[in-house]
């Protein structure tokens, strides 16, 4: 199946959001910005609002704020940006970084395959780790008819 560009990084910036800010450090090791990178945006912490809605369609309301931190750069000619849960400056550098080289053909492979795919690989295994506690807790309650 062949998938646009523009679902192809909307999807390695999400992976790089939610990946281990030093699996992310360890795995970028390996490969130096160009030469050319300048930071448009150095890493920022702030706040943002989180919305909801009542059963997914009612009114809105302010359901609380998380801690966000940004950054943008320009590397190599393209440009990279990240937003990342909490107060991590580093996690926001190197995932803007990342998105930035992702896009240029001459990184884009090696990325995928040294960066990309091991990341998602530890996003699963998290993932399944903590489906698999929640399903242990799992309690299953039943009703007994009386009388009938």
């Amino acid at each position: 199946m062949d998938i646009s560009p523009h679902l192809a990084r909307a999807d390695w910036m999400s992976l790089l959001a939610q990946a281990d800010p030093a699996e992310l450090a360890q795995a970028m090791n390996a490969f130096a910005p160009p030469a050319d990178t300048s930071w448009l945006r150095p890493a920022q912490t702030g706040l943002y609002m989180l919305r909801g809605r009542v059963g997914g369609a009612g009114p809105q309301f302010n359901f609380g704020e998380i801690t966000v931190t940004r950054c943008s750069v320009q590397a190599g000619g393209h440009i990279g940006h990240a937003w990342v849960r909490g107060s991590n400056t580093r996690h926001a550098e190197l995932a803007a970084l990342a998105d930035a080289m992702l896009q240029d053909d001459g990184y884009s492979t090696q990325l995928t395959l040294h960066v990309i795919e091991p990341l998602r690989r530890s996003l699963d295994r998290r993932r399944d780790d903590a489906s698999r506690k929640a399903a242990a807790s799992k309690v299953e309650f039943f009703t007994v008819v009386r009388g009938e």
